[in-house]
């Protein structure tokens, strides 16, 4: 008895000092996210960019296979632009963590990324995806930094990206002695965009998040820093 009240006692601590981190993520990557054994997480992204008046949607899921091993899906679709609606390709990421050091302040996460990209027409070509994720937690900051390449097959080109984020706790300042209550982050961003052909596009991010236990509502305003010089808005809700 006395060792399952200890074993009780160790799981209400984690769940205290890590429940926060658990919904932690930035606006434009989805690679970040810790997820369950078993667990789920559903998300939507409507995003528009007013320079072209051209709008996307982006459907993504995640599933815990174990405490270090995630899949991780997604379908863009073009809303509207000049070439008219379209599908993107499936994203499959297999996602497998092979660090992890756990405080009771935080955490941190490194884990390796590989998977594909599936078309779904017959006009375009596969890729191979592979790439890495790390995360820091610390009190009332996050911040996750990925980057991912896909090496296209047959005649798609070759393209990568990297997403740097930090989300930093607006309130509550502080936790009170029991439970966690819904939480605002302001999330800054860098991020970088690249083809075989075109340039890299650096891209800065401003949002913000609403954290409740199951859902998360987050927008935010997007500026390229080279490039188009395009600003594109965009809203994302997750359910957990």
């Amino acid at each position: 008895m006395k060792g399952k009240r200890l074993h009780g006692y160790y799981t209400l601590l984690l769940g205290i000092f890590f429940s926060p981190v658990a919904l932690g993520m930035g606006l434009r990557s989805f690679v970040a996210l810790p997820v369950e054994q078993g667990g789920t997480v559903w998300r939507a992204t409507a995003g528009h960019n007013a320079d072209t008046d051209a709008n996307h949607l982006i459907l993504s899921a995640a599933y815990g296979i174990d405490h270090r091993q995630t899949l991780l899906f997604g379908v863009p679709y073009r809303l509207s632009s000049g070439e008219g609606d379209r599908v993107g390709g499936v994203s499959v990421l297999y996602r497998h963590i092979v660090l992890q050091s756990d405080q009771k302040d935080g955490t941190d996460r490194l884990g390796l990324l590989g998977g594909v990209i599936i078309p779904t027409d017959s006009n375009r070509d596969e890729a191979l995806q592979i790439g890495a994720v790390f995360t820091r937690f610390r009190g009332k900051n996050e911040i996750d930094f990925d980057v991912l390449y896909q090496q296209g097959l047959s005649n798609r080109d070759n393209t990568a990206r990297y997403d740097l984020s930090w989300q930093h706790r607006v309130s509550p300042s502080e936790y009170p002695e029991w439970g966690i209550p819904p939480e605002w982050y302001v999330v800054t961003e860098l991020g970088g965009r690249w083809s075989e052909a075109h340039s890299t596009v650096h891209q800065f991010t401003l949002g913000l998040q609403r954290v409740t236990k199951r859902w998360v509502f987050e927008g935010g305003v997007i500026q390229d820093l080279n490039g188009p010089n395009h600003t594109r808005f965009l809203f994302s809700v997750r359910f957990h």
